[in-house]
């Protein structure tokens, strides 16, 4: 393989593994220790561990509760916001491990650049699945998730052998978050106020001059 196809093949896992975390972070721990583990693929040094049987093991487990919990109206909202402080430094140890031996500064380079990747895919999920909780019937939200588990482990197979068509899809994913995210979040808050408004009525309304409000 030449410098350059090492090159472009580095980064897509590196930041391939950043996006998945963010979105479940046990599926793809799992599929690339499996990976792994089979030889399907020879993993950096840096992630050689994810194919420890005790690694997948754990993995394992954690995704099959995910799968459930993920599935649960108003359960897989509260597994998201737990999860912040889950996938986003997770997704940041595993971009830098996926570089393979390089400087410290490289590495803390790409543990950002897979932090923040985690970070704008998990948030982007969170939202969107707050947003899909308004809907009485749970069937948008299986969907939802039976698709974003199966967005991780195609992504993560396109970025193993098509990383440059991995790369481009990835400027895509960026730029719809850009448009959709702000959008998401103003829905988001709309059904927060929604809810304190159902919970305590009046309640942030601004007193006016007699006492009253309004």
């Amino acid at each position: 393989m030449d410098a350059y196809s090492q090159l472009v093949q580095t980064l897509a896992l590196t930041l391939g593994v950043g996006w998945a975390s963010g979105i479940n972070l046990y599926a793809a721990a799992f599929a690339l220790g499996l990976a792994g583990a089979t030889g399907y693929v020879d993993l950096p040094p840096g992630l050689e561990v994810l194919a420890d049987p005790l690694v997948i093991a754990a993995a394992g487990l954690m995704y099959l509760v995910e799968f459930f919990a993920d599935k649960i109206p108003g359960v897989d909202s509260g597994w998201d916001a737990i999860h912040t402080f889950v996938r986003i430094p997770a997704g940041a140890l595993l971009a830098a491990g996926a570089v393979g031996e390089v400087s410290p500064a490289l590495e803390v380079a790409a543990g950002l650049l897979g932090g923040s990747l985690a970070a704008a895919s998990h948030l982007t999920k969170a939202s969107g699945r707050l947003v899909i909780n308004t809907s009485p019937e749970p069937f948008s939200n299986w969907l939802a998730s039976l698709g974003e588990d199966l967005a991780v482990l195609l992504g993560l197979w396109t970025a193993l052998n098509h990383p440059l068509v991995f790369l481009v899809l990835l400027a895509l994913f960026l730029a719809l978050v850009a448009w959709s995210l702000p959008r998401l979040w103003r829905a988001a808050g709309r059904l927060f106020r929604w809810l304190r408004g159902r919970i305590a009525p009046g309640a942030g309304e601004e007193p006016t001059a007699g006492g009253g409000r309004r």
